[in-house]
């Protein structure tokens, strides 16, 4: 097998994005995103732009969610030089604060369309923006 072409290289640093926010790991997550003027557009929030902003809102999201899984369909990739734009459906389960007895609370669902901007750098592909519509 040779050497992953920049599809299946920004297909995995998108993976790898949802697999650290599903796993509450902000440390990692803050190894994906670019130095920098980088931009988040949550569901229902405003644009957040800067580093310190973004990476604030996912510990925000990180410390209220007990659980999340994402089921990504619908992914498209496109690269064109050292950028790379990444669409795809959000499929989400998540669980609100867990009972009594430690188990999670009630599971919701929830669709969003996303994007996701990649700029590529020495490191590898690295987000640079992410923006999220509820359907």
């Amino acid at each position: 097998m040779g050497p992953l072409t920049d599809i299946e290289l920004v297909e995995r640093a998108n993976t790898t994005l949802y697999e650290t926010i599903e796993r509450g790991d902000h440390e990692a997550l803050s190894e994906l995103w670019l130095e920098g003027q980088v931009s988040v557009v949550h569901p229902g929030w405003p644009v957040l732009r800067g580093r310190g902003e973004v990476l604030r809102s996912y510990a925000l999201i990180m410390a209220n969610t007990e659980y999340i899984q994402f089921f990504l369909t619908d992914v498209e990739i496109d690269v064109i030089g050292d950028t790379a734009l990444v669409t795809c459906t959000e499929n989400i389960l998540s669980g609100g604060p867990a009972e009594e007895d430690g188990s999670v609370g009630p599971l919701i669902g929830q669709l969003v369309v996303a994007t996701n901007v990649f700029r590529r750098t020495e490191e590898g592909w690295r987000v640079w923006s992410h923006h999220g519509s509820p359907v």
